[in-house]
């Protein structure tokens, strides 16, 4: 409704703007009509008065009455104009008219047959305007008077004026109900998004908004459906991720609460054992929720400090690291020269965790190997070993929280490192996977953006 009062409004104003200036320059237009047309009548008379000859006698005109009487017979006046010729008062007329007997119009024409000029009287039929050319011929003085009823063409102009309102009234009802029904269906979008969005609720995102034309508002009915798909998936994957951490928290605290019910407070050995279970359990459980705080963190924009890093410093610091991790026969593959946008202690906590992952599955004397390369604006750094490998129907779901695939009984681990890895990756805008090694075994490569150490060298990679 505002929109159409709106654009009713300003149509409105146009139109009625357009109509005064309409009737401004057609007022303006019939003034100097009217003048022209008098001037015309007063030079035809002039011209007369200065060549003309009197048919009668092939001279000049003596006689002014004469002269006044050949003018009305030889002009024919327009319907609005009344044109007098006066000596001494009216002695011609053309044509025939009353008005020269109205005593208004005798005592407004006197004055003007001396001095010429014009004036406005109010007759009968209206406003007329009196104009005057005096003439003398000999000891007679006279004079031509125009006389031009206004009315009559300023009734014509309020004809089509009145004409042009009507059309502009209808053109008005038209065009309001072009915007009522145009901003209805221009808005149709809105009130459905409006609707959805009533109808969406805390525990169901899985509505979407109809998405119909091609505007601006299906634009952002496309962005709306986007969000909702953000937030669902969110939502979705934080009920799973407390579902999971819920479920894997369930297993220590049933241990936790079984030993303290069966606990033999009496018994001082039976207590010093109870009590290095626990408290191998609470460490287990501060793991489980430390890991999980570090995920819940990895969708903050904290999560990371991005700084520029040399990758081959990097690539010798963490395998430096990595070789406390355990026995193993350790290799350092390659380390390239370019720079990363990254975070230097969360891409080393990566690749450590990705050493370790290589230690658990391997044993004493296998190899496991660090390395990076650089191509193209690509940075690659890898971890592998000689362990058993992954089977490929894994290699999706060992990143995922809590998922694992086989494992050694004795393995302690919650399934959250590599997805740990994973986010760590994610945030650099990277990917990891895991693919066969060679020789056989596990090789888990993760890939970042980097750039060259020095751009205006053209760095080509091993064959």
């Amino acid at each position: 409704m505002r929109i159409t009062a709106t654009a009713a409004a300003l149509v409105a104003l146009t139109l009625a703007g357009s109509g005064l200036l309409v009737y401004a320059v057609e007022s303006q237009r019939l003034e100097q009509q009217t003048a022209d047309d008098v001037n015309q009548e007063l030079d035809e008379f002039a011209r007369l008065n200065q060549d003309g000859v009197d048919p009668e006698t092939g001279e000049p005109f003596t006689d002014l009455d004469a002269m006044l009487r050949l003018f009305m017979e030889r002009n024919v006046p327009d319907d609005d104009e009344l044109l007098v010729g006066w000596v001494d008062g009216p002695v011609s007329r053309s044509p025939r008219d009353p008005l020269v007997y109205d005593p208004g119009f005798r005592t407004a024409t006197e004055p003007l047959v001396t001095d010429g000029g014009s004036t406005r009287i109010d007759t009968p039929d209206g406003e007329a305007l009196l104009t005057s050319q005096p003439v003398t011929q000999g000891a007679s003085r006279g004079a031509l008077i125009v006389v031009v009823y206004l009315d009559e063409d300023r009734a014509e102009l309020l004809d089509t004026m009145r004409t042009y309102t009507i059309v502009a009234g209808l053109s008005l009802l038209l065009v309001t109900a072009m915007a009522f029904w145009q901003s209805g269906r221009l808005l149709a979008p809105l009130r459905v998004l409006r609707e959805t969005a009533e109808e969406i609720g805390e525990t169901d995102l899985s509505r979407r908004i109809p998405i119909t034309g091609n505007d601006d508002i299906t634009a952002l009915t496309r962005t709306v459906n986007g969000m909702l798909d953000r937030l669902d998936h969110a939502f979705t994957g934080q009920r799973e991720f407390l579902d999971d951490a819920g479920h894997e928290l369930k297993t220590p605290l049933t241990v936790l609460r079984g030993h303290l019910e069966l606990l033999d407070s009496g018994n001082p050995e039976e207590v010093a054992e109870t009590r290095a279970l626990l408290l191998d359990e609470v460490d287990r459980m501060s793991r489980l929720v430390g890991d999980l705080i570090l995920l819940a963190k990895s969708d903050r924009p904290d999560f990371v400090t991005l700084t520029d890093v040399d990758l081959a410093s990097l690539t010798e610091d963490t395998f430096a690291k990595a070789r406390a991790l355990g026995d193993r026969d350790w290799q350092l593959d390659a380390a390239a020269d370019a720079v990363l946008h990254a975070d230097p202690q969360r891409i080393t906590q990566a690749l450590l965790q990705l050493a370790g992952n290589a230690v658990k599955h391997t044993a004493v004397g296998d190899t496991v190997a660090l390395g990076s390369s650089y191509d193209e604006g690509v940075a690659r750094l890898w971890v592998r070993d000689t362990g058993p490998g992954v089977p490929v129907v894994d290699r999706t779901k060992i990143f995922e929280r809590f998922g694992r695939s086989s494992v050694s009984e004795d393995d302690e681990g919650f399934g959250l490192g590599l997805s740990i890895v994973a986010a760590i990756v994610a945030a650099h805008d990277g990917t990891v996977s895991v693919e066969d090694a060679d020789p056989p075994g596990a090789l888990f490569v993760v890939v970042l953006p980097a750039r060259p150490t020095n751009p205006e060298e053209t760095t080509w990679p091993a064959s």
